[in-house]
């Protein structure tokens, strides 16, 4: 439930200076969901060997099973049947040293048949349903997602319907104390994704208005106009909003380990770092605290689920995405469920899906092979296999922590996303592509990890707001040998100091524009007064295409260079990339060492470096898909 305490001040401002100014989780103790290698399953009862011999023979660890019960009319009020496969499933798992984790619904729940049954969620609880401002509820039928059957009644329940949330969480108590080692909560949202609902910014149901009354005083139906950002009393409603979704996680998470210490948390979200995080009222990076795994259905804005129709910008923007995740995660494990191929008839479905996984390794989260928009199964099951086993035998290099060591900070503003969404994530997204193009080593920055940041330039991209604690670190940092630059007409109160560099005109925001208007001939030179105005890089050298997106970073006190190829690929066309030659690496050191290089599916190589004084210089093979340099002095 909400935390008491918080009504007097907005609640993500509260909250950002509360962990600003806390010890940031930054030493999460690894375990098997950092090394997931994810395949799923429908349960059904007496299925469950069945299901981990299909796993353990396809390399999966990590076994979704689809048994959904609170999503369910019908098993949310009578669990039994699937509680019991859920725990033959979990051990039949555990026999094989394997771990499995279960699918439950967040706020939706389904009614087979409704229209042929005297009951089904909406006619026995009406009062439950979330609402439009206007009073409509939040029913459903076939056809408004391709999930819902026809004759379904699919519906949306307010997460602070009393009765509901009590079953609810008794049944996250029965499934935890089956053995099985993670609940898996997808679609944990306000209503505000299918069509007619997008503007709504629901739920305007009894109990939900009563919660935000008790909160902060406000009338949800008459005191702000909705949608206006630069009304104080709807930035509240935005902000009560994601708190819900982040105290509802959180009380999930409590509950299930008050009964099983060990299971995990899993929540599947869409949004990523956009706009519609904010909508949907489940926010990333508000989220990563309270649960364990985040699995990112993730679009990056676009829409664009598919390996198979994205553009080289589309790949971009996806690692932008993903490292914004990983750095949320601060050790925590990365998900992504996204999709290679859904019959495109002019492009392999085998690229497609090496794509897929070469870009989502490279920024360290964990590969989920699905086809089409389904969870379950594989375009190409003898592909993953092999993905899989070549993920496991270089598991380290991929999951071990990944510690900065000479970085470009680039500062994530949760504040400033959630009302500026557009402005800030246009600048924050241009330039951080700019940096992957230019090669220069990048750090995403938070206000839960200001304190640990310790590089000599800091990017506030067009940041507009931040709390007194941001504000406090921000100035020591700006009297330090350091360098902040901020971008675009913020109006943060920084006075006239040698080491504030500031961009009016947000190179970020025209480096994206670039980028749209003609990705092919846009290269970091066009922005070169930006880059010129970081701190000098001293440390790994990359000569590479600007088609070639890099991120360095120490893994077990190695440093290693993750190169993902983009070059070349043409979203509905070609899903095979130009072979990028004659890239080099030099780092500083006077000692002599090795060079290794690992190409995606492939063996290492020991390369042999040429000794210029000072520095090595390392030339990798040709790149094909990506792969991975380190150098052991």
């Amino acid at each position: 439930m909400h935390r008491p305490g918080i009504a007097a001040v907005p609640f993500l401002l509260g909250l950002l200076s509360f962990l600003g100014g806390t010890a940031a989780q930054t030493s999460v103790e690894q375990d098997w969901t950092n090394y997931a290698r994810i395949g799923a399953y429908g349960l059904v009862p007496n299925r469950a060997k069945q299901i981990v011999a299909e796993a353990q023979e396809a390399g999966v660890f990590g076994i979704e099973v689809d048994n959904d019960i609170p999503g369910r009319y019908e098993s949310f009020l009578h669990p039994q049947e699937k509680l019991e496969a859920i725990r033959q499933v979990a051990q039949a798992a555990h026999r094989v040293g394997n771990y499995a984790f279960v699918y439950i619904a967040g706020t939706e729940c389904i009614t087979a048949n409704a229209a042929q049954t005297p009951h089904s969620l909406a006619k026995d609880h009406p009062d439950w349903l979330q609402r439009k401002i206007t009073g409509e509820p939040a029913i459903f039928g076939g056809g408004a997602a391709f999930w819902i059957k026809r004759g379904d009644e699919d519906v949306w329940v307010s997460p602070y319907a009393p009765e509901w949330r009590k079953i609810y969480m008794e049944r996250v108590r029965q499934i935890a104390a089956t053995g099985i080692d993670g609940i898996y909560v997808d679609i944990p949202y306000w209503m505000t994704h299918f069509e007619g609902w997008e503007d709504t910014w629901a739920s305007f149901d009894h109990y939900t208005v009563a919660a935000f009354k008790q909160q902060t005083g406000l009338d949800a139906k008459h005191d702000f106009r909705l949608g206006d950002f630069s009304d104080a009393n709807f930035r509240k409603w935005v902000e009560f909003r994601i708190q819900t979704f982040t105290d509802f996680l959180h009380e999930i998470d409590e509950n299930a380990k008050s009964v099983n210490p060990k299971i995990k948390t899993i929540p599947e979200i869409y949004p990523g770092i956009e706009e519609e995080s904010v909508r949907v009222g489940a926010d990333v990076y508000s989220l990563y605290p309270v649960v364990d795994v985040i699995a990112h259905e993730y679009e990056f804005g676009s829409g664009n689920h598919m390996a198979s129709s994205r553009r080289p910008l589309d790949w971009f923007a996806y690692q932008v995405g993903m490292h914004s995740f990983r750095a949320f995660a601060q050790g925590k494990a990365t998900w992504i469920l996204n999709y290679s191929w859904d019959g495109d008839k002019n492009v392999d479905p085998r690229e497609s899906m090496m794509n897929l996984a070469m870009s989502e390794v490279m920024a360290g989260a964990n590969f989920w092979d699905a086809p089409g928009h389904s969870m379950a199964g594989s375009n190409d099951p003898p592909t993953r296999k092999k993905i899989f086993q070549w993920i496991q035998k270089n598991e380290k290099t991929f999951y071990l922590p990944r510690l900065p060591i000479d970085p470009v900070g680039v500062y994530f503003s949760p504040q400033t996303r959630n009302f500026y969404a557009k402005e800030f994530i246009q600048s924050y997204r241009g330039i951080l592509i700019l940096l992957m193009q230019a090669h220069r080593e990048f750090q995403i920055v938070t206000p839960r990890t200001l304190e640990e940041f310790h590089g000599r330039t800091l990017v506030l991209p067009d940041v507009r707001l931040v709390s007194e604690h941001e504000q406090s670190w921000l100035e020591q940092y700006a009297k330090q040998d350091t360098r902040l630059i901020i971008t675009g007409d913020s109006p943060l109160p920084f006075g006239p100091q040698a080491n504030i560099v500031r961009f009016p005109s947000c190179p970020g925001k025209a480096y994206s524009t670039s980028l749209e208007t003609d990705f092919e001939h846009a290269t970091p030179r066009i922005e070169q007064s930006f880059l010129d105005s970081l701190s000098p890089n001293q440390g790994i050298a990359i000569s590479a295409s600007p088609a070639v997106a890099t991120s360095v970073a120490q893994v077990n006190g190695v440093d290693h260079v993750f190169l993902a190829n983009f070059a070349g690929l043409v979203g509905g066309r070609n899903p095979v990339q130009t072979v990028q030659r004659n890239i080099t690496i030099s780092l500083p050191t006077n000692r002599g060492g090795a060079g290794y290089f690992l190409p995606f599916l492939g063996d290492v190589q020991k390369l042999q470096g040429t000794p210029p004084e000072g520095r090595v210089t390392f030339t990798l093979p040709p790149l094909a898909k990506g792969g991975v340099f380190w150098y052991r002095p």
